[in-house]
């Protein structure tokens, strides 16, 4: 994740990106489904939240969408907006804004629907009233350090990325070591696991209402054996506009072969037999 560092002042101050930045404007977008993951052999997993269409173009299209009409309501002001994307600080400018705290497994919090959320971000030269920053409900729970499959909770409010599931399967490239692999537990894909036994998406979680967000068909519990035979052609064509194209056929194909047990005779495969 070396592009963390990348534009590290910019992240820090927003005036960088925009010259004369007065306000930030945070937004939360649910993408909650309910439907649940399986244990069935010969299945895999693939985080909640790329079921459905990719977040960049749906959430992307609102929030262009809002900085249309900001600019037009208020003349002579300039705005930039971001979807995970661009120098910004996209949790941490949430929390300041109010949408939710960031929670010990570093997902932004919100008290209405848990962190089944995605953010986006509005930088502008109009200057705004700031609503008053969330407060860390937490407490004392720790359940998210004792599920995460690989202990990349190292503590609270600090993940390793080198050891958490969503990295290794999504950005990370190349093989993956025997101990992490053994630790898959199906995810093919991301992983839900410390949100999933979040107590205040447990209680909270609502069905979102933006259908473009609800899965696409085989995505909730994809049949491996199938999958493990997809070309590169065949992955391309089906995740189009998706989020899963980001591990990229390769990736996901390594994915596949780790959770199916592994395969010595592939290249950057490790056996899990």
């Amino acid at each position: 994740m070396a592009w963390m560092a990348k534009r590290a002042d910019d992240r820090g101050d927003p005036s960088r990106v925009l010259p004369g930045a007065r306000s930030i404007i945070s937004l939360a977008f649910n993408y909650y489904t309910p439907h649940a993951h399986s244990r069935e052999a010969g299945t895999g997993k693939i985080s909640r939240y790329a079921w459905g269409d990719d977040y960049h173009e749906v959430v992307g299209g609102r929030v262009k969408s809002l900085v249309a009409w900001l600019t037009l309501t208020c003349p002579g002001e300039r705005a930039l907006w971001y979807v995970d994307t661009g120098p910004v600080m996209e949790k941490s400018w949430a929390a300041r804004a109010g949408i939710g705290w960031i929670g010990k497994h570093t997902n932004v919090i919100t008290a209405d629907t848990g962190s089944w959320v995605f953010l986006g971000e509005i930088i502008t030269t109009l200057e705004l009233p700031a609503d008053e920053p969330a407060v860390d409900h937490c407490g004392t729970c720790v359940r998210c350090l004792e599920a995460c499959p690989t202990g990349a909770i190292v503590e609270p409010y600090v993940v390793d990325s080198n050891r958490c599931l969503s990295y290794l399967t999504i950005e990370h490239r190349g093989p993956v070591d025997d101990a992490l692999g053994d630790q898959y537990d199906g995810w093919v894909f991301g992983c839900d696991v410390c949100q999933d036994v979040c107590p205040w998406n447990q209680k909270f979680a609502a069905e979102t209402t933006e259908p473009r967000f609800h899965p696409r068909p085989g995505n909730v519990n994809p049949p491996l054996e199938e999958w493990a035979g997809m070309t590169a052609g065949e992955y391309a064509a089906r995740f189009d506009g998706s989020p899963i194209r980001r591990p990229r056929h390769e990736g996901l194909m390594r994915n596949v072969r780790i959770v199916r047990g592994g395969d010595p005779e592939s290249p950057g495969t490790a056996s899990h037999g």
